[in-house]
């Protein structure tokens, strides 16, 4: 199973890319990229960030483009792809990048939390309700 769950931040605004309508795709398609700064956690405790490059297709692409911004916190499920290509000099390069399937927004804008009116609310105000908008209620069993 090839399956990728990262949260993290933007580093710079989303680079959107428009291509035209071939014989075939009869509908353009568009390409949004962006990095993704995500914390990771060493053996001896220390903080140490991942830039991983994203790749979103359509739909999801012109959301991305249309509504994120250097600095955002987001929430990417997706895939691992490798790839590779031949550079100017004729070197063959590699790439590892995440193709998303869903981007969650996480915050509005830097520094906002998204989730509505009572996203600035204290924890206990936010009781039956997720950090992703799924109810859950207090007295269910956990599954684990």
């Amino acid at each position: 199973m090839n399956k990728v769950i990262l949260v993290g931040n933007l580093t710079r605004d989303p680079d959107v890319r428009v291509f035209p309508a071939t014989q075939k795709s009869a509908t353009q398609k568009e390409v949004t990229t962006f990095t993704l700064a995500v914390n990771r956690f060493t053996g001896q405790g220390q903080k140490e960030v991942d830039f991983i490059p994203i790749v979103t297709w359509d739909s999801v692409a012109r959301n991305c483009g249309d509504h994120l911004t250097k600095g955002q916190k987001v929430l990417v499920e997706g895939r691992l792809r490798v790839r590779s290509y031949e550079d100017k000099t004729g070197q063959k390069r590699w790439v590892t990048e995440v193709v998303a399937q869903t981007v969650e927004f996480l915050e509005r804008r830097a520094g906002q939390p998204a989730g509505g009116e009572d996203a600035g609310a204290p924890p206990q105000e936010k009781e039956g309700r997720s950090a992703f908008g799924v109810e859950i209620y207090p007295d269910d069993d956990v599954p684990f």
